[in-house]
């Protein structure tokens, strides 16, 4: 049994090749654990809770608004999402802090501020956690770049790690 209580969202266009790395991540994880992929559109919001596993996961285009109330059963919400700008490492992981800070041109709200609504409608918010995965083509299509593909076994094995290392023993 995990520790804690673990959302992992992937955000991001599927149809602008590595901006769907967030759902690609998502279902190598689904598959780690022994559950069904997300097909593109499917967003997993209906077997919140039902993993057995301790860690959840969906896939969105867009983080929004009305999420907020979903996150309060959670201790932990991990954010996936392709990063468009150069980043020192490939794999940039950023911890969050509930705030209302402005969205980026490709969203609609960051992941803070949804931890911040979480925080004024139920007096806390879970920690917050962001894996930005470099991203090298944004052209529309589907299927991530090899590059882009690479990065996901290892945000695989860090979400696990963050999640707690009994996650691992569900392989």
């Amino acid at each position: 049994m995990n520790p804690r209580r673990v959302l992992v969202i992937g955000f991001g266009n599927v149809y602008r090749r590595d901006d769907g790395v967030g759902l690609a991540v998502v279902n190598a994880l689904r598959r780690h654990l022994g559950q069904p992929e997300l097909p593109a559109g499917e967003d997993g919001l209906d077997a919140l809770g039902e993993s057995g596993t301790g860690i959840d996961s969906i896939a969105l285009h867009q983080l929004l608004p009305e999420l907020a109330e979903m996150l309060a059963p959670y201790e932990l919400v991990i954010f996936v999402d392709a990063h468009v700008e150069s980043l020192p490492q490939p794999i940039l992981e950023e911890p969050l802090e509930a705030c209302f800070k402005p969205a980026t041109v490709s969203h609609i709200l960051h992941p803070c501020a949804l931890l911040a609504l979480a925080e004024q409608m139920h007096g806390r918010a879970p920690q917050g956690i962001l894996l930005s995965l470099r991203g090298h083509d944004f052209d529309f299509g589907e299927g991530l770049s090899p590059a882009a593909q690479a990065l996901v076994p290892a945000a695989v094995a860090r979400i696990l790690e963050l999640a707690g290392a009994e996650a691992s023993q569900h392989a």
